[in-house]
């Protein structure tokens, strides 16, 4: 199984910037996409930014423009640049993964999540 370890998340001031990044490990693995979404109380889930391992990305229309994912295949990180934040961006991020392991079966995989605070 894959193991997605976020880190990156913290108290940022509105307009202020934070860097999130996943790093997937275990066994071997062949990981189609990965991307990050976020979970804020009262909401429902919201998929913010994806990244297949050719390198093509999705985001939201909330934060098109703002942020920027980027991936590192040798490696299998991703990471989520966030900049100009605004309060709304508050929410619990959590990484995500889809592939397939050693056996053929596809699989997903989540991270624990990272709390990202908008606040001045």
């Amino acid at each position: 199984q894959v193991q997605l370890v976020e880190s990156g998340g913290g108290l940022v001031q509105p307009g202020g910037s934070l860097r999130l990044s996943c790093a997937a490990s275990g066994s071997e693995f062949s990981i189609w996409v990965m991307g990050w979404y976020r979970q804020a109380p009262g909401k429902q889930r919201e998929l913010v930014a994806t990244i297949t391992s050719g390198g093509s990305t999705t985001y939201a229309d909330s934060v098109k423009g703002r942020f920027t994912i980027s991936r590192d295949n040798a490696k299998n990180t991703v990471s989520l640049q966030m900049d100009s934040l605004k309060p709304e961006d508050t929410a619990v991020y959590v990484c995500g993964a889809v592939g397939s392991g050693p056996d053929g079966n596809a699989y997903d995989c989540w991270g624990q999540g990272t709390q990202v605070t908008v606040s001045s």
